[in-house]
């Protein structure tokens, strides 16, 4: 894939809101376009397949790992698979547009190795690791063991925050838009 555009890459634990801000900015600034990732896991009542995500069985998850369609994935928990496609990227940079990313912690480390400058990759932080635990909590959209599992993994993600080049703190969702703006602003400047 030859690389020929800018990236803006949003990552941050579950419950970070690291979605909401991604939102807000595709709102915000046309030329962004967002990057649909593609996983394994059961698709919530509020979400659209292609959309939110490209939703796959993980029988054709793991047939487009071999033919070599992803710039990065992983398996996140027992048979549950999150990658960014090729296609994306080449879709929206087709179109001139900005690709934005909003991921996992360990994809978006893949992805920042990958594109290096032309991609800016922020580290979206919870105030607390108490906030992170409240917002995970107000989905109301987990087992008492998925709940866990996502606690472990969002806990162990904030440690990855240094790896990232900006790292934006949303204690107040106000601010913390503001911020993603400014920061947004002066990378598409650049």
């Amino acid at each position: 894939m030859d690389v020929t555009g800018k990236l803006l890459l949003f990552c941050g634990p579950s419950g970070s809101g690291k979605t909401t801000l991604v939102h807000y900015l595709l709102k915000k600034y046309p030329r962004l376009k967002f990057s649909v990732s593609a996983t394994t896991r059961p698709m919530r009542s509020s979400e659209k397949d292609g959309v939110d995500y490209h939703f796959l069985s993980v029988e054709e998850f793991k047939k487009k790992i071999a033919a070599d369609e992803f710039v990065e994935w992983e398996q996140v928990y027992e048979d549950r698979y999150y990658g960014t496609l090729k296609s994306e990227i080449e879709r929206i940079w087709t179109d001139n547009g900005i690709v934005v990313f909003d991921v996992d912690v360990e994809g978006g480390l893949k992805i920042k190795k990958i594109f290096g400058d032309r991609l800016l990759a922020v580290f979206v932080m919870p105030p607390s690791v108490d906030e992170l635990h409240n917002r995970l909590k107000a989905r109301n959209s987990e087992t008492s063991a998925s709940y866990k599992a996502r606690i472990m993994k969002s806990e162990h993600e904030l440690t990855y925050a240094f790896r990232f080049d900006y790292v934006l703190i949303n204690d107040n969702l106000e601010v913390a838009l503001e911020e993603a703006e400014r920061v947004t602003q002066k990378f598409i400047n650049k």
